[in-house]
């Protein structure tokens, strides 16, 4: 079948782009109808074995527990409201790329978690240290340590609300590529993210890279390839 063949009609689901892209397809739930999220899902389940599904409304996950169950396992990421199906014998994928997630505070955590998901599922492994932004800065100094000295992480994304400093202190710091992930945490004059974006924008630090606000899903994407290829590159050394 054309992978581009249309199986729905709604709906024209990218099923090589992982093979292709490196990067699978995400189902974005929200302002999806609860049907058209499942119909897209079983899609999925079909032709590849897995289904990933971010902004999952109570109503689709209810759904999703019970039109699944007994045909796919339902991995739930509960702070990222997100899910992945997987056909039994279905597993992972494991690259040997390595991806560290910080974020300046608890509030930050759903959106990293969004792009921890998609790092996990391109193979990588995830190492996070959440909570340890400026207001306290001392608290980052031992997570991004073991993160670079220890675990030597090949990318890190840096989440944060409010100001929007944390990723630009990492950036400073780090001998890795940082991708700063703003949030929309924060309110009054710049609030809903805008005053992070433009923060992070207008970084003077080197080496950081800026997604759009709550992009938790572009955030694991380019970490999860930036991560792969210099797993791929040591594997390649090694022989």
């Amino acid at each position: 079948m054309n992978p581009t063949e249309r199986t729905l009609p709604f709906a024209v689901p990218d099923f090589e782009r992982a093979r292709r892209k490196g990067v699978p397809e995400i189902i974005l739930a929200e302002r999806k109808s609860v049907d058209e999220a499942l119909a897209i899902a079983r899609a999925f389940l079909e032709r590849t074995g897995r289904a990933i599904l971010s902004r999952v409304g109570p109503e689709l996950e209810a759904r999703l527990r019970v039109e699944f169950a007994g045909e796919a396992e339902l991995e739930w990421i509960a702070p990222a409201r997100a899910a992945v199906l997987r056909r039994p014998g279905v597993s992972r994928p494991r690259t040997g790329g390595r991806v560290g997630i910080l974020t300046a505070g608890t509030s930050d955590i759903p959106v990293a978690e969004e792009a921890a998901l998609v790092c996990r599922e391109m193979g990588c492994e995830v190492y996070t240290a959440y909570d340890v932004g400026v207001a306290g800065i001392h608290r980052l100094v031992e997570p991004l340590r073991y993160l670079l000295d220890e675990v030597r992480v090949d990318v890190l994304i840096v989440a944060a609300g409010m100001d929007g400093a944390l990723p630009s202190v990492v950036a400073g710091l780090a001998d890795v590529p940082v991708i700063g992930l703003p949030t929309s945490v924060g309110y009054g004059l710049g609030g809903g993210g805008i005053a992070a974006l433009y923060s992070m924008l207008q970084t003077c630090a080197p080496g950081l890279v800026v997604v759009n606000i709550d992009n938790g899903v572009g955030a694991g994407a380019v970490a999860g390839l930036i991560a792969n290829r210099a797993a791929a590159a040591r594997r390649s050394h090694a022989d």
